[in-house]
């Protein structure tokens, strides 16, 4: 058969076939054609207020009293480790996919420079880690009288 008349099944299955083998070589690049590139644990939504930045941690499965968070130079660190929910080595179990992150994390923000270390929150509630980093009260705006 023409390469022009291939049809998309042997298309596809050749673009895994390579993404296999960058796989090997790149083991970071996704497990997938079609997917996009391995995120970092936890996933993190990051945004601002006028009166902080807020940092949303997807992190389902921790234990909130084992998470470090530190504010130091501008950075903000979430670092912590996730229990595999796998069963143990030696039992008599097969697992056929194990796409959950399990083992040590840590991820860093950059916070900007208005960002006040001292006034940080941190909460843990559904899976979803919410930190506010207040912004210093000089970077906030505030009405001045006219006499």
């Amino acid at each position: 058969m023409s390469p022009l008349f291939r049809s998309s099944a042997d298309l596809f299955a050749e673009l895994n076939r390579m993404q296999s083998l960058l796989d090997q070589v790149f083991p970071a690049t996704g497990s997938s054609i079609r997917s996009g590139a391995a995120a970092g644990f936890p996933v993190l939504n990051v945004g601002t207020t006028p009166t902080a930045v807020e940092v949303q941690a997807l992190a389902p499965g921790l234990d909130p009293a084992k998470l470090e968070i530190t504010v130091d130079r501008g950075l903000l660190v979430i670092a912590g480790e996730r229990k595999s929910q796998l069963p143990p080595k030696g039992e008599r179990a097969s697992v056929y996919a194990n796409e959950r992150f399990s083992g040590p994390f840590r991820r860093v923000v950059s916070l900007p420079e208005d960002a006040d270390p001292n006034r940080v929150e941190a909460s843990y509630r559904d899976g979803v880690l919410r930190i506010s980093v207040a912004k210093r009260e000089s970077s906030l705006p505030r009405r001045i009288e006219v006499n």
